[in-house]
C-alpha cells in the first residue's frame, strides 16, 4: 500500500466512525499491567520535581534572587499564560512597602507592577505625601510588589491555589526587604497577611500588626487604586488613608 493509499484508507476508517486502534489480539483492558524488570526501573529517571514554593523562598537571601527564583519557578499556572514576570519597583531600601494583587495588561508588558492607569494614580497619590518609588531617599521612597507575580487571564481574581504558591516569596521579600510599614492595596493582600476575611471597606484605614520572623510590622489596609478608578467617589476615604501614613512616616 502507498502512502497515498494508507492515508486514504484512514480518512474512510475515520468517516466510518473508527476512533480507536486496535490489534490483532484483543487487549484486556481490566488487566493489570506488567511490572517492569528490575534493571529497567533502575534505568528510569524519577521526574524532576516541581519546586517547593515553601522551601524555594526560604533559600533566597536576597531581593535578586527571589526574582531569579520566581523566573525558574514552573509550578504556578499563570506563567504558562503571562508574557513576562512581574516581581516589583521602587527602592529596595524604601521604609514603605506597597503590596498589591496582580499585574494588569500593561504590567503584564513592562514586567513592571503598577505601571498602567491605576499606577499612575498611584504614583500621584504618592507625590502628594511627599514620597515616589524614584526617590533614593528610604525615608521619601517606596517598594512596590504584589501578591501574584504573572497575570491572569483577563485580569480575574486569582485563585486560592494561586495565591498559596506566590505567598512563600511575598513572606520572604518582606522578610529580606524589612519594611518599616507595609501598605495592602485592596482585599486580597490585605486578607492573605491577616488571614482575615472582612471586606476592604472594613479594614481600610486601620493598623494592624503584621509579625513575621520575631519582627512586628505596622501594616495599613487602604483601597486599590483600580477601584478608585472605578469609584472615583471613594478616593476620599483613599486619601485619609495617605495622610495616616504620611503622619506616621514623619513621626518615625
Amino acid at each position: 500500500m502507498t502512502p497515498v493509499e494508507a492515508a486514504a484508507a484512514l480518512v474512510w476508517l475515520v468517516d466510518m466512525g473508527a476512533d480507536e486502534v486496535v490489534q490483532e489480539a484483543a487487549a484486556n483492558r481490566l488487566a493489570p499491567p506488567p511490572a517492569p524488570a528490575q534493571q529497567e526501573l533502575a534505568n528510569v529517571a524519577p521526574p524532576a520535581p516541581r519546586g517547593d514554593a515553601a522551601s524555594i523562598a526560604a533559600a533566597c537571601s536576597s531581593l535578586a534572587e527571589i526574582e531569579q527564583a520566581l523566573s525558574r519557578f514552573d509550578a504556578c499556572p499563570l506563567k504558562k499564560t503571562a508574557t513576562r514576570l512581574c516581581f516589583a519597583d521602587g527602592n529596595p531600601q524604601a521604609h514603605v512597602m506597597l503590596i498589591g494583587e496582580a499585574p494588569g495588561r500593561e504590567e503584564d508588558e513592562l514586567g513592571k507592577p503598577f505601571v498602567g492607569r491605576s499606577g499612575q494614580l498611584l504614583d500621584r497619590m504618592l507625590a502628594a505625601i511627599g514620597v515616589s518609588r524614584a526617590e533614593s531617599d528610604p525615608a521619601k521612597s517606596v517598594f512596590i510588589t504584589n501578591t501574584i507575580y504573572w497575570r491572569p487571564p483577563g485580569n480575574r481574581t486569582p485563585t486560592e491555589t494561586e495565591t498559596q504558591m506566590c505567598l512563600p516569596f511575598l513572606m520572604r521579600t518582606i522578610e529580606l526587604q524589612k519594611p518599616r510599614f507595609i501598605v495592602c492595596l485592596g482585599a486580597t493582600p490585605t486578607q492573605r497577611l491577616l488571614g482575615r476575611n472582612d471586606g476592604i471597606l472594613k479594614l481600610r484605614g486601620k493598623w494592624f500588626d503584621f509579625g513575621q520572623a520575631g519582627q512586628v510590622i505596622p501594616l495599613l489596609a487602604t483601597l486599590h487604586p483600580a477601584y478608585l478608578l472605578r469609584q472615583p467617589a471613594q478616593k476620599r476615604l483613599a486619601w485619609r488613608d495617605f495622610l495616616a501614613l504620611a503622619e506616621v512616616m514623619a513621626k518615625n
